[in-house]
């Protein structure tokens, strides 16, 4: 049986990292994800939303994975996003992350074609069949994929030994007690909506992955230890400062990722590139966002940490 408490904590979503060219920079992954072990979490999503997944090939998805894992590997827990929307791509990249062994692959439902629940999993079923002796986490986010993670899959899903939970990115936060419910103790909830963190962690999450847990790991970090140790006063503070933070980077003109990105370079040194388009790279009018963001961080982590 897995030991669940190593999906317990902080997991940041990992970023795309690019070249100048704008291809995947191998150099730059290792680099992130060094930083990534530097900071104390717990473990990474790689190839997920954060990751830019749906505007990368199969073949970019693989050189990510393998570099980060070339330096996480029994440093980190590592779950690995493998959903495509063809079932033969997404068993392709299960295969994958397993021969590199990861800890956990994770998958959307299909997008674009609205496909019936039981059409759902079977896709994630076949998927995780492609990766036998590896856990499976089932990604709820429907404000993006346009489909909902509803009680009746879920309990279809828990029919699967492979899977482990849920990665919730639902915005009502009572959702994380009903697929917390449903799969008791043998199973986990990661709070997905970053604003949310401690709302989802009190509802029954036991931990989270984060799309701008990399900008700022040490504010997520300081937010969960101060929910362990029930200092919510203080916890909710913090979680108004986080939530100021990620209006402030989302209010650019440019893609959010590629804010964070430029937040990284000024604060923590780090290059790792643009965004792919059709996101929006940062603009020269952006930049007054990114510095003030930056700021906040810095002054956050003063007044927290």
């Amino acid at each position: 049986m897995t030991d669940l408490t190593k999906y317990h904590g902080i997991i940041p979503a990992f970023y795309a990292c690019y070249d100048d060219e704008g291809n995947i920079s191998p150099e730059r992954v290792q680099a992130l994800t060094q930083f990534f072990i530097d900071k104390g979490v717990k473990g990474l999503y790689t190839n997920g939303s954060s990751g830019e997944c749906i505007y990368q090939s199969v073949e970019d998805r693989k050189v990510v994975l393998e570099n980060v894992m070339k330096v996480a590997k029994g440093k980190l827990t590592i779950i690995n996003h493998v959903a495509c929307n063809s079932t033969r791509d997404s068993i392709e990249l299960a295969k994958h992350a397993e021969s590199l062994g990861v800890d956990a692959i994770a998958a959307i439902p299909p997008i674009y074609f609205r496909l019936p629940e039981h059409s759902i999993a079977k896709y994630w079923n076949d998927i995780s069949a492609a990766a036998p002796n590896t856990d499976f986490i089932i990604y709820n986010i429907p404000q993006l994929v346009g489909v909902a993670l509803t009680p009746t899959l879920y309990r279809e899903m828990l029919h699967n030994e492979r899977v482990i939970g849920v990665k919730n990115s639902s915005m009502p936060v009572q959702d994380i007690e009903i697929f917390a419910s449903l799969g008791g103790e043998d199973h986990v909830v990661f709070n997905g909506p970053d604003e949310q963190f401690l709302g989802g962690r009190l509802m029954g999450a036991t931990g989270g992955i984060g799309g701008t847990y990399g900008a700022m790991p040490e504010l997520f970090l300081k937010l969960d230890s101060l929910i362990a140790d029930k200092e919510l006063s203080t916890a909710r503070e913090l979680q108004y400062a986080i939530n100021h933070i990620i209006g402030h980077m989302a209010s650019a003109r440019g893609n959010m990722y590629g804010i964070i990105k430029a937040v990284l370079k000024i604060n923590e040194g780090l290059e790792l590139g643009s965004v792919r388009e059709p996101l929006m790279p940062v603009s020269e009018e952006d930049a007054s966002v990114v510095a003030e963001a930056a700021r906040l961080i810095r002054e956050a982590k003063k007044r927290f940490c």
